[in-house]
């Protein structure tokens, strides 16, 4: 009987994956999408460990590494969404210890969404709900054909679900709401894509309550009011709709509320969940641990002295390093240096800086440390959270002498 493999190219983390394995590596993986089968065959150009920029063994870059942080008086932990959720929870409790920012991408992505949700401010499924039961499903500010590969034709769009047997031919609508014509909205056709501009997801979602309301809307920017009368008409008679948000609606968005109306509107009409598209394949998994752990899923500062969370605007990382309040920094399964604004981010190489990671990146080249981990999914297991909020098993594929992000972060933590 085959053996089946968690993907962790994404947040989909799809279970149904199959490798070939020669001479203790990756050759061959099946089921998986392009983006999987690069993360699962593993870094092209692997991390090494150094200190000061030389070769050294793993236990003087740990002991190092110690050290950076019990000499900082307000270091930052940042990353985590490549992380496993074990390795997570130390992280945490390594800010814990050291009175240390700890913060990760969702701070400036899907953050708000994800804290809704786990707030019961929004609604949301499973991807199996989406498999089994979806007939209308709208993609806003998201191009999974590109993002999550597999989305569409795993969950969303192409399966014959337990409730929808016809599948996309006669039992599925897909939707695409965007500021461009994306891939995905191609496959959703010309008279279910809905294009906007930019920045006018709010007054096209006013619009459409007012529609899904009975009323005329009105609007500035100049939307087809009778595509939305019909776009309406057709989310009232969906039996079960899921709303699929990407980045481009949560960085159109100043808050939510317009949102929240949204959807309160929809299911007094019909019944509609929300799921985000997260990108990274535990990111969501961070911010459940740290919910759990604070009450808050980013942007928290601990008290060296009371172990208490402070949270807010000033605990981000963007602020953080913005305004020069952290002294060291570990980095860990991320790449700030490419990733962030160089008005923020060129302070990072200012400062002591410690980056944890199976791969090579920019951050490694600028830090004062760096330890190599193995791959999550592939070199160690371990669980993380899919995007719908799923808990997952990860099974280790293949040995190797790397420790793991886990067990890294361990034994920093016993060493200060």
């Amino acid at each position: 009987m085959s053996e089946y493999y968690v993907c962790t190219g994404c947040a989909l983390l799809c279970d149904d994956i199959e490798v070939d394995i020669e001479g203790n590596k990756v050759a061959t993986v099946h089921a998986a999408c392009r983006k999987g089968v690069a993360r699962m065959k593993g870094c092209s150009d692997p991390m090494e460990c150094t200190v000061d920029g030389e070769k050294a063994e793993v236990d003087t870059a740990i002991s190092k590494a110690a050290e950076i942080l019990s000499d900082a008086k307000n270091p930052l932990i940042f990353g985590h969404g490549n992380s496993s959720s074990e390795a997570q929870k130390r992280s945490i409790a390594l800010a814990k210890k050291t009175g240390a920012y700890i913060d990760d991408t969702s701070s400036f992505c899907q953050g708000p969404i994800v804290e809704a949700i786990l707030q019961d401010k929004i609604k949301t499924c499973t991807l199996d709900d989406v498999r089994h039961k979806a007939d209308v499903i709208i993609f806003w500010g998201a191009d999974p054909s590109n993002s999550h590969p597999r989305h569409l034709s795993r969950y969303s769009y192409f399966p014959r679900g337990k409730e929808r047997q016809r599948g996309w031919e006669e039992d599925r609508t897909a939707i695409t709401i965007d500021v461009r014509k994306s891939d995905t909205a191609v496959i959703s056709g010309d008279n279910r894509f809905y294009q906007i501009p930019m920045g006018g997801d709010a007054e096209f979602m006013d619009a459409l309550v007012s529609a899904l309301s009975g009323k005329v809307p009105k609007t500035s920017y100049g939307f087809d009011v009778k595509r939305i009368l019909e776009l309406s008409g057709v989310l009232k008679k969906a039996k079960f709709g899921v709303i699929c948000v990407g980045l481009g609606l949560v960085y159109s968005l100043e808050e939510l509320e317009p949102l929240f109306k949204l959807m309160n509107k929809l299911n007094e009409v019909s019944d509609f969940n929300l799921i985000p598209m997260v990108g990274q394949y535990n990111m969501r998994g961070f911010n459940h641990d740290l919910f759990e752990e604070t009450g808050y899923i980013n942007r928290v500062k601990f008290n060296p002295e009371t172990g208490e969370a402070e949270h807010g605007a000033e605990q981000s990382v963007v602020e953080a390093l913005r305004n020069r309040s952290v002294d060291a920094a570990l980095i860990i399964g991320s790449d700030p240096l490419s990733s962030l604004p160089l008005s923020v981010s060129r302070y990072l190489a200012e400062i002591p800086l410690i980056t944890i990671d199976p791969c090579q990146n920019l951050t490694a080249t600028r830090s004062t440390v760096t330890i190599p981990c193995a791959l999550g999914g592939v070199e160690a297991g371990g669980t993380a959270i899919r995007m719908d909020g799923v808990e997952i098993e990860m099974k280790k594929i293949v040995d190797t002498d790397k420790l793991s992000d886990e067990e890294i972060l361990t034994r920093i933590t016993e060493a200060i």
